[in-house]
Formats: structure tokens, sequence, C-alpha cells
């Protein structure tokens, strides 16, 4: 997927479910529950359940929702990730290798960053949009809002302690989208498969950012 119609889905949908499933089957579950509830960006971090094999199954299942992965170290994570049809690439660090690859396939990648040096870094040498991380221990959404003067150009995908309370305050301090994983899920409702309250919190989040 070229870079500019990925940039045009975040500005559209402004949020990414993150998904870590400890079973392929819950991943399942999760991801249906949330695009049940309208969330269309998908992440199944690469440390889940056989999560080539859930990331194919979920582009067949949810046509309309864009899969992605995430959690990945290094190149050949990334290719595995991208042959079984990851859409798009989030990694927790700043690999220029990593970057390389993706760009060569044209699958956008989002490494991981903190200071406005890393982040800088990332997007000279090409990510598609940078991942703030762990955004809530620097500060949240004024850490973003502050990154703004310098660094504005800088598509900010801020993820890491971001809830369902707090997810607008980071669009409006001037974050691209957001990633939302624990916010989204929470343990309760994930261990008693309540399914239908994590599709209202993705409904609820999706109205507020509308």
């Amino acid at each position: 997927m070229p870079n500019q119609i990925w940039l045009s889905q975040l500005q559209k949908h402004r949020a990414i479910a993150v998904i870590r499933a400890p079973k392929i089957e819950l991943g399942q579950q999760m991801a249906m529950a949330v695009a049940s509830g309208g969330m269309q960006l998908i992440e199944i971090t690469w440390n889940s359940d056989r999560a080539g094999e859930l990331i194919s199954q979920l582009r067949s299942q949810l046509p309309t929702c864009t899969i992605g992965t995430g959690t990945l170290f290094n190149v050949q994570q990334l290719q595995s990730a991208i042959a079984s049809e990851a859409q798009f690439l989030f990694t927790p660090h700043l690999d220029l290798a990593m970057i390389q690859a993706a760009q060569q396939k044209d699958v956008p990648i989002i490494p991981g960053a903190l200071t406005p040096t890393e982040i800088f870094t990332a997007w000279s040498q090409g990510a598609s949009c940078v991942k703030v991380f762990p955004v809530q221990a620097m500060g949240g959404a004024d850490y973003i809002k502050s990154l703004q003067g310098p660094l504005g150009e800088i598509p900010l995908i801020p993820t890491g302690g971001v809830t369902l309370e707090n997810a607008k305050e980071f669009l409006e301090a001037g974050a691209i989208a957001v990633g939302l994983s624990g916010g989204l899920f929470p343990k309760k409702l994930v261990t008693e498969g309540n399914w239908e309250a994590i599709a209202s919190g993705a409904r609820k989040l999706m109205q507020q950012l509308a």
C-alpha cells in the first residue's frame, strides 16, 4: 500500500486497535469485536500466537479493514509479515535496515522513537510515520504538543498509555492517529469473552474521534 493511501487511512480513521493474542482464536474474536464497533485499522503484534496465519485470515474475513502488524524486531520477521499480507508494519525501535526493506516492498513502516533526534532520524530515513512510544511515560499529550513546533510536519502515532478517555487529547495535540491496546481490551472483558462490551468501547472511541 503506497504511503499516501496509508496517511489518508490514518486521517480518516484516527485509531489503530493493537491486538496481542496468546491464542489465535482469541485474536480473531478481539479483531471481530473492534471491527464490529467500526474500527478499520487493526494491528496484530508479531508476538501473538500464529500471527502470520491470523493476519492472512483477517485479511479475508474483514475485507474493509486494513490489517497490519507490530512488535517486529528484525528484517527476517518483517519479511515474514509482508509474506503474510500485513498491510502496515510497526516496530518498537528504530532500525534503518528494516525501513529500507519495507520501502523496497512499498509497505508503510512506522518505527518506534521517543526523543526528537530519534523521531527526526526515523522520518529522514524514510519512515511512513513515527510511533512515539512509550508516550505516557514522557507526559502524554503534552509531550506530543511540545514536539509540534520543531517537528510539526512529521506524522506521529503515540502508543503506550493511550486510553478511551485520553485518545482525543492526543489528536488535539497534533498526532495523526493513536494506537490502543489495553485501553480497548481490558483484561477482565477479554477473559470473560465480553465481546459486546469491547465492541461498544470501540464504537464510543470512534464517535469521540470523529
